[in-house]
C-alpha cells in the first residue's frame, strides 16, 4: 500500500473509532432517559450514524468535545418523535413546547424530555461565557419548537406549503440547534464571539440537510404519515435542482470563513459532504 494510501486509510479508522466512542455516549443517554427512545424509531444504527456525521465534520476533534453536539442531535430526534408521533392534539405540541422553553429559562424538568434538555442545559453551562450566550441559544431552541408544531399544524390540517415556504420552516429539522450548541461548547474563540455572523451560512446549510433527508427518508416518512418535500407537489429533480443552489450558496457564505476560523468553515462544508455521501445522493456539490 502507497504511503499515501496508507495515511488516508489510517485517518478514515481514526475518525470511525472517534464516531464509535462517540455513540458509546449517546447509548449511555438511551439508558438514562428511559421511554424517551422507542425501539421502532431508534434502533442502534441511528446513534452511529448521527456519531458518524458529528466526527466526520469535526475529526480534529476528541469525542468529549463532540458530546454536546452529539446530545443535542440526539435530543432533536427524540423531540421531533414527540411531536410527530406521540402528540394527539396541539394542546400537547403546546405543553412540551413551553416545558422545554421553560427549562431553557432554568426550570426543573418533569418528563424525560425536559430531563435530557436539562442536563445538556447544564452541561453547556460548564462552558465559561455560556450565561452571555444563553439567550441565543434559547431564541435558537424556540424557533425550532415554533418550526415543528408549524410542521404537525400542516399535516393534521392536510395543507401543502408552498417549496418556499417548506424551506422557510427547516428550522424543524433542528441542524441549526445544535451547530450553535456545538460551537457554543466546543468552537474556537471567534466563532464563540461571532456567533451572528456563523447564522446565515449554517441555515443555508440546515436547509440542504432538510431536503436530503427528505429524500433518505421520503418511503419511511410514506409509511409513517409523516410530512415530506416530494409531497408537495414538486419533483425529485426540482428538489436536487434546489439543493444544487443552496449548496453553491451556502460555500460561498462559507468561503470568507476560512480566513477567521477555519475549522469553523470545515465543519460546515463536512456536514454537506458527509451527510450527501452517507445517503447516497450525488452530484449535488457546490
Amino acid at each position: 500500500m502507497a504511503g499515501d494510501e496508507l495515511g488516508e486509510a489510517s485517518e478514515l479508522g481514526r475518525v470511525c473509532a472517534l464516531a464509535a466512542e462517540c455513540a458509546r455516549d449517546l447509548r449511555r443517554c438511551v439508558e438514562m432517559y428511559g421511554g424517551l427512545f422507542p425501539r421502532a424509531a431508534f434502533d442502534p444504527d441511528l446513534y452511529h450514524a448521527l456519531c458518524l456525521s458529528t466526527a466526520f465534520s469535526s475529526p480534529w476533534s476528541a469525542a468529549e468535545r463532540l458530546k454536546v453536539a452529539n446530545r443535542a442531535a440526539l435530543w432533536v430526534r427524540a423531540v421531533g418523535w414527540l411531536v410527530e408521533h406521540a402528540a394527539a392534539t396541539r394542546d400537547e405540541v403546546d405543553e412540551l413546547s413551553r416545558d422545554c422553553m421553560g427549562v431553557a429559562d432554568g426550570a426543573a424538568p418533569r418528563v424525560p424530555a425536559t430531563r435530557f434538555l436539562a442536563d445538556l442545559r447544564d452541561e453547556m453551562a460548564t462552558v465559561k461565557g455560556f450565561e452571555g450566550l444563553r439567550g441565543r441559544w434559547r431564541a435558537q431552541l424556540e424557533r425550532m419548537l415554533t418550526a415543528m408544531e408549524r410542521a404537525w399544524v400542516w399535516r393534521e390540517a392536510g395543507m401543502v406549503p408552498s417549496l418556499g415556504r417548506y424551506l422557510d420552516n427547516a428550522d424543524s429539522c433542528g441542524s441549526s440547534f445544535v451547530d450553535l450548541s456545538h460551537w457554543i461548547y466546543a468552537g474556537d474563540p471567534w466563532a464563540r464571539r461571532h456567533l451572528g455572523e456563523l447564522e446565515p451560512a449554517s441555515r443555508h446549510v440546515q436547509r440542504y440537510l432538510h431536503l436530503l433527508g427528505d429524500l433518505a427518508s421520503y418511503r419511511r416518512d410514506v409509511s409513517w404519515g409523516d410530512l415530506n418535500v416530494l409531497m408537495l407537489g414538486v419533483s425529485h429533480g426540482d428538489v436536487t435542482d434546489r439543493m444544487t443552489v443552496l449548496a453553491q450558496e451556502a460555500a460561498a457564505l462559507i468561503g470568507p470563513l476560512r480566513e477567521v476560523s477555519p475549522l469553523t468553515a470545515a465543519y460546515l462544508r463536512r456536514q454537506i459532504g458527509f451527510n450527501t455521501g452517507f445517503h447516497g445522493i450525488s452530484g449535488l456539490m457546490a
